[in-house]
């Protein structure tokens, strides 16, 4: 049996499912069904975690088919994945088939592969629930010392000197010092930063940081949902209230009352629901769709974003009294390409992580890859050296160092002093077309030698060149006694 989690994907285009199985193979163990026959057949025999089934197949709807599931296994998570939007199937899957996640079409494989991450994740934790609640009825107190021990260790993992990773002198600091001044504090906070910095690990430290820490803590992407399906996420619904409202439903703000809500993307939200919001804020009580009467809460609210939202305050696109509400505190988290004093300390924070899931040893990573590392600009910022990190270690050998010839082609044709630059490898190119064709060809050739580990004879058959025009060209390129950096651990002291 694989160790990694089990996936079952169910779709009748077969295209769809071989892309699906392509892209997804490396990180789950995929089983694909074209029919609800073939899927239900696996689930019989097969230990499937996650499911992701197309909505519109012949016979059975994916919501129908979600539904046997629930009947029959309903510790699986239940995911749609669709090209359709329609508010009406999405109520419907949530309430009838108890639907985790509806994906919509086109999606991104990267954020397709860490919501899936996500949903296993949640599959393990209703396991360890269902057992701690076992524990809990035959030894009440031993559960119980179990769950404070669990809150005190989490509250360690996100502790604001051991759980945000950074160097001596890194611009991480500031933040870390504004978040600690904050979290004892009961007001309401803003984090500003791209996709990928940190937000979500900087909301949970401020949360287990407080005098909160062992309440709730509950999050939600406000950006990936319709106004009616927000409100009902966030406030909860009484049965009856809209079509496929089949029971009650209690909120988030409801759940999480004496803790902390976070508000991921809280600058897609619409005009409308930005009213709604502030209401709650301001009254400090919910009303749930559908029902005549309000309930008191008492959370504190940690809103995220990837905009400048004073900037989209000033024209128009958010309300000001909701910022004002929201922005007891604005910290503004830096992208990676401003913090590469952390690099080396962070990838090998990673890379230690990486190595406990996926039970694979290396040495470390080498000296020339940390180097390749800092030519480049990372937009996606941590998230994209996670992966990155991730792919270095599932291509590299077992016992060996990660080396620069594991890095991919992108990161490494990256010139230094890089500008944040559009998809194009070579879109930060200036200067005349003489100027731009030399650094594409120093580029490449660099980036040949660095994968075939700057074996010359390698690299001039891989780019049609005899061994005396190589030489040539890396005389004029200054590259003809550049030699690897020698081999050694990553390593570096964390705050």
């Amino acid at each position: 049996m694989s160790d990694l989690p089990g996936i079952l994907i169910v779709d009748d285009e077969i295209r769809s499912l071989e892309a699906l199985r392509r892209i997804l193979g490396e990180d789950f163990d995929v089983r694909v069904a074209s029919d609800v026959k073939a899927a239900t057949s696996i689930l019989e025999s097969e230990w499937i975690q996650v499911i992701l089934c197309d909505q519109r197949m012949p016979g059975a709807s994916g919501i129908e088919f979600l539904k046997h599931v629930r009947t029959h296994w309903p510790d699986i998570v239940r995911m749609i994945i669709s090209g359709y939007s329609d508010a009406h199937d999405i109520i419907n899957g949530i309430n009838e088939a108890g639907i985790y996640q509806y994906i919509t079409k086109p999606w991104h494989p990267d954020n397709l592969i860490l919501t899936l991450k996500n949903a296993a994740n949640l599959y393990s934790l209703q396991r360890e629930n269902e057992l701690l609640a076992v524990e809990m009825r035959m030894a009440p107190s031993t559960a119980s010392k179990m769950v404070s021990d669990r809150r005190a260790a989490l509250k360690r993992d996100y502790d604001f000197d051991d759980g945000i990773i950074r160097s001596a002198s890194s611009p991480m600091n500031t933040v870390c010092d504004a978040l600690k001044q904050v979290a004892p504090f009961d007001i309401p906070v803003v984090l500003i930063g791209a996709s990928g910095t940190g937000k979500e690990l900087a909301t949970r430290a401020l949360h287990y940081g407080s005098l909160r820490w062992n309440k709730p803590f509950v999050v939600e992407n406000c950006g990936a949902l319709p106004d009616q399906l927000l409100e009902s996420e966030l406030f909860g619904h009484k049965r009856g209230a809209f079509t496929g409202a089949v029971e009650d439903h209690v909120g988030l703000f409801e759940r999480a009352n004496g803790g902390t809500v976070f508000l991921d993307e809280i600058g897609e939200v619409s005009s409308a629901f930005q009213v709604k919001l502030l209401r709650v804020l301001q009254e400090g009580e919910i009303r749930p769709v559908g029902s005549g009467k309000t309930r008191k809460v008492d959370v504190r609210v940690v809103a995220a974003t990837n905009r400048d939202l004073e900037q989209e305050v000033r024209q128009g696109r958010f309300r000001a009294d909701l910022f004002y509400r929201l922005a007891g505190t604005v910290i503004r988290l830096p992208m990676l390409r401003d913090r590469l004093m952390d690099l080396e300390i962070l990838s090998t924070a990673i890379l230690d992580s990486a190595q406990r899931k996926l039970g694979k040893t290396v040495p470390g990573i080498s000296a020339e890859a940390l180097a390749c590392f800092t030519n480049y600009s990372w937009p996606g910022n941590v998230r994209e050296l996670q992966n990155e990190i991730q792919h270095m270690l599932v291509m590299g050998k077992e016992g060996q160092e990660l080396g620069a010839d594991l890095i991919s082609r992108h990161i490494l044709m990256a010139s230094p002093r890089q500008e944040p630059a559009p998809d194009e490898d070579f879109a930060d190119l200036a200067g005349t077309l003489r100027d731009r064709v030399n650094e594409m060809e120093l580029r490449i050739i660099r980036e040949t030698l660095i994968r075939h580990r700057w074996n010359k004879s390698k690299t001039a058959e891989e780019l049609g060149l005899s061994r005396v025009g190589l030489r040539g060209k890396l005389e004029r390129f200054g590259l003809e006694n550049v030699k690897p950096l020698p081999a050694r651990r990553a390593a570096g002291s964390a705050r």
